[in-house]
């Protein structure tokens, strides 16, 4: 994995906070970051890792303060920070470490904030150690991000229909889709691309209609085609509000486009879904602004009914593609 960019960019030691809900990529940062500063030659006697649920405050403070041995580096792995937090004798070492970290120190706090917690002291900790928060991929962002993971972890080729596939299959947690991949890609082996075809060998139930793929029908204005695909759609178990969700980020991705072009698009996608840039660029050569003005107008109008009226879902988004279409050739 490719550290995020405030773990890259620091080599000198210190304290890192690796926190957020998204637990694979913050393991695999946690790890990355033991790997760089850990000489394996010296690892049994300069690597600690300590689980907070375990450790005494005293054990701790007294790892911290233990200088590396025949190594540059001491390296302190601290899993699940958040159960020391309620001790404020914990909070104040982490703190004062943070401030000030012994020389040849690498400490790697690791946390996932309580939901709803004002504790100062994570707001505190971020501001002075190396921070990083790992938010979720958001669930339509998932197959973007296993093409760019494929790439850059396995060097390996992952086709993005065949990403889609696999999460419409295996579903959206990163952590079983990255070892169903692993599997794929050595039954495909080096230099062959994982695509549909190595997908169904793997084993894998193809959905009859790719969410995804219906998404960018509609964003390159295929209207018949996503009109005729939506029962199906729903029949697979899509709801009204995921599809309208779906549509709206897919949408303003199209606007971002039809505004900037290809490179205000790149600006605006997180570094995974870059190189969708100029696919959805070329959709955006099929609206004019104005069509697209008043297609996230009725998105938010679709949304209010679907809250607020009796009619089944299907009709009303069906609705909203009509008056979507281009109007040259209706609907085709």
């Amino acid at each position: 994995m490719s550290l995020p960019k405030p773990l890259l960019d620091a080599h000198g030691g210190g304290v890192f906070f690796l926190h957020g809900a998204d637990e694979h990529r913050k393991v695999a940062a946690a790890k990355e970051l033991v790997e760089r500063y850990a000489d394996p030659a010296t690892a049994d006697f300069n690597v600690d890792r300590i689980d907070g649920a375990d450790a005494t405050v005293e054990r701790l403070a007294s790892v911290i303060a233990t200088p590396p041995m025949l190594s540059e580096w001491r390296v302190v792995h601290l899993r699940g920070a958040e159960e020391m937090a309620s001790s404020p004798k914990a909070r104040k070492l982490l703190l004062e470490t943070a401030r000030k970290p012994p020389p040849g120190l690498a400490l790697i706090v690791q946390a996932t904030v309580p939901r709803r917690s004002r504790a100062r002291f994570y707001t505190d900790l971020a501001g002075i150690a190396t921070s990083c928060e790992f938010r979720p991929v958001p669930e339509y962002e998932v197959p973007d991000w296993l093409v760019s993971w494929a790439s850059e972890e396995l060097g390996a080729e992952l086709r993005l229909d065949a990403a889609r596939a696999l999460a419409a299959s295996v579903g959206t947690e990163l952590g079983v889709l990255t070892q169903e991949l692993r599997k794929l890609a050595e039954m495909a082996g080096v230099g062959t691309a994982v695509d549909l075809e190595v997908v169904r060998r793997g084993g894998m139930r193809l959905a009859r209609q790719d969410r995804w793929a219906w998404f960018d029908l509609v964003g390159g204005r295929e209207i018949g085609k996503a009109v005729r695909a939506l029962p199906t759609l729903i029949d697979q178990g899509e709801t009204a509000v995921g599809i309208v969700i779906g549509l709206s980020v897919q949408m303003l991705r199209v606007g971002v486009a039809v505004e900037g072009g290809k490179r205000a698009l790149e600006r605006a996608l997180p570094p995974y879904q870059r190189f969708l840039s100029g696919r959805i660029a070329g959709q955006a050569r099929r609206w004019r602004r104005e069509e697209l003005a008043a297609a996230l107008l009725g998105l938010r109008r679709l949304d209010r009914l679907l809250k607020a009226s009796s009619l089944p879902g299907d009709l009303l988004i069906e609705e909203w593609l009509l008056r979507s279409a281009p109007r040259r050739g209706a609907v085709a």
